[in-house]
């Protein structure tokens, strides 16, 4: 066929013979064009192929023959049409009239229908006097090669087109997928794919699979993988994994540390009591909450609540007090209380990771004490502490390299989603090894990116506020009778109390280093001038000298002579053996 402009051929076609296969010939954009079709950016070049399935009347311009103003006419127009006698500015033989149309008109759809794409001139009372030519304006849904989505195109796009269905009866149009597409469609796995665009976020893995998945690299996508994962990171370093349920290394509990007691309550499980350490020195605050000393032992056991505040119920124990039946000391921490704590742990089990899942609460801190023998080099055995911070019941898509199809990595298209086209070649039956997937260290940004979707958050609490001058000035006066009550409920022996310098309003409390779990003192220590406190580094005050701080301090707490003392005693001494 002889090729046409667009607006002629839509105009023409016959919606029942539907798909159409086009070619784009030359006219106006003979070189192809860019048009914004729907919001999307579509080229249409000469030679491209457009696969029509559907055409939908979009508008219609109604012309004024006599006055040649133009009015735009929905699908939806009520009035009707009849023909008329005026002569057409382009004759055409008139189409055929359907039985009782003349008396009762034609509808819009009927009227545009019936011109089959002919230009002739109509009646519309409703309109106008005059007669009026009629030119329809349909969206066309068309496939393209390589186009995710259908485009819609409008008839009068100014191209030309021929019909070319019946010599491309074998071509394909090929339809790019998004790797989340394929977890839905595991009927068509495993298959080959080709990459047409790569992640379009940031990196997820450090890995090094992860930087080949890139345009134009040839994938095989084997099928869907069953395993979940688990959010871990390194405790004193800036590394975070993510943790097949197929790792085969074996762990061994470590004590929790928590910093502050809004940390202690978090860890607190329903029906469970936590048994800590104190391992940095914390202030009490008046009557209510007397001050912890390093190597307190708590038994945090639940929060209680009133109209004003909530409060961690803990009970203090001494090495005397180790008994279930044995009552110590209660407390009542409020939650935003300072101070740092580890965990009594006494389990020294190997666990696997799905065992230690069903043992424990997430988070929990383990040590990996054997390695996964999969793995060349198993990363996890080189730290001291790992903390395990969630469950992840991500999908993942088993895949490999062409080039390399023994060799497999596991994708979450949730995360890293990529635009892939399937080639339709063969895959090779033989599933490839996963063992690299075992442990895949995440990007800083991912971590917390991950940190902030799962419910609840495992982030830790944000740091607490400075107090304010009034609060630090209001605390001044109960100092000493916090340290005296301290000493008549919790005694440590004959030793002074220690004294206490006041708090500086801008002073925070230094950040006390985690202590090894080996080198953990678990019987009470006595309170002495070389006991850690976070307020030592506190600012000086201006109405007290550092020096006569420390002379006041130093005669307070010690029987020393006095150098003075000594000096008159020589003096007498040499007078009486020289008199002068």
């Amino acid at each position: 066929m002889e090729p046409l402009s667009f607006q002629e051929y839509i105009c023409s076609l016959d919606p029942a013979t539907l798909p159409r296969i086009l070619r784009i010939c030359s006219g106006v954009y003979f070189q192809g064009s860019v048009y914004e079709i729907s919001g999307n950016e579509c080229c249409l070049s000469t030679g491209d192929l457009l696969k029509v399935t559907a055409v939908t009347l979009q508008k219609v311009i109604c012309e004024n023959v006599q006055t040649g103003q133009k009015t735009e006419l929905p699908p939806t127009f009520k009035g009707l049409f009849q023909l008329s006698s005026a002569p057409s500015p382009c004759p055409t033989p008139q189409g055929p009239s359907r039985p009782g149309s003349r008396q009762k008109g034609l509808t819009l759809q009927q009227a545009v229908g019936q011109s089959g794409g002919q230009t002739q001139p109509l009646l519309c009372p409703s309109i106008s006097p005059h007669a009026l030519l009629l030119s329809p304006v349909y969206e066309v849904q068309a496939t393209m090669h390589l186009r995710r989505d259908q485009v819609k195109i409008p008839s009068t796009l100014e191209v030309d087109v021929e019909d070319v269905t019946e010599e491309s009866q074998d071509v394909h149009f090929a339809r790019p997928l998004l790797l989340s597409e394929l977890l839905r469609m595991e009927e068509v796995l495993p298959a080959q794919a080709e990459i047409l665009e790569g992640p379009n976020s940031a990196a997820i893995f450090e890995s090094s699979w992860a930087s080949r998945l890139q345009k134009g690299q040839r994938l095989q996508i084997h099928g869907c993988s069953h395993s979940w994962r688990v959010l871990a990171s390194a405790r004193n370093s800036a590394r975070r994994f993510l943790l097949s349920s197929a790792y085969q290394g074996r762990f061994r509990r470590r004590p929790r540390q928590f910093a502050g007691v809004q940390e202690l309550a978090s860890g607190l499980q329903p029906g469970q009591r936590l048994h800590v350490v104190v391992t940095q020195d914390c202030e009490g605050r008046g009557d209510d909450v007397p001050p912890l000393s390093v190597g307190d032992r708590l038994e945090a056991r639940r929060l209680l609540q009133n109209a004003s505040s909530t409060r961690l119920l803990c009970q203090r124990r001494s090495e005397e007090e180790d008994g279930e039946d044995e009552e110590g000391e209660e407390l009542l921490l409020p939650l935003d209380l300072g101070g740092s704590f580890v965990e009594e742990v006494c389990d020294s089990k190997k666990y696997g990771l799905a065992e230690l899942l069903e043992r424990l609460m997430l988070p929990c801190d383990v040590r990996v004490v054997a390695t996964d023998p999969a793995l060349e080099r198993d990363v996890l055995g080189s730290f001291s502490s790992l903390r395990l911070e969630a469950r992840i019941s991500q999908p993942f898509l088993l895949g490999s390299f062409c080039e390399e199809p023994d060799e497999g990595f596991e994708i979450p298209p949730q995360w890293l989603d990529l635009s892939l086209v399937l080639t339709g070649e063969p895959v090779g039956t033989q599933t490839p090894s996963t063992h690299h997937s075992h442990v895949e260290e995440l990007t800083e940004a991912f971590y917390y990116q991950l940190l902030a979707q799962l419910p609840g958050g495992s982030a830790p609490p944000p740091p607490r506020p400075p107090k304010s001058k009034a609060a630090s000035e209001k605390a001044q006066p109960h100092m000493g009778r916090a340290q005296g009550q301290k000493n008549q409920t919790h005694p440590r022996g004959s030793c002074p109390p220690t004294p206490q310098h006041p708090a500086s309003p801008q002073a925070h409390p230094a950040p006390s280093l985690p202590l090894k779990a080996k080198s953990l003192p678990i019987q009470q220590s006595t309170p002495n001038k070389y006991s850690p406190c976070p307020y030592r580094l506190a600012a000086p005050q201006l109405h007290d000298a550092p020096g006569d701080t420390d002379m006041k301090r130093s005669s307070d707490e010690h029987d020393y002579e006095i150098i003075e003392d000594s000096i008159q005693k020589m003096i007498r001494k040499a007078q009486a053996i020289l008199p002068f």
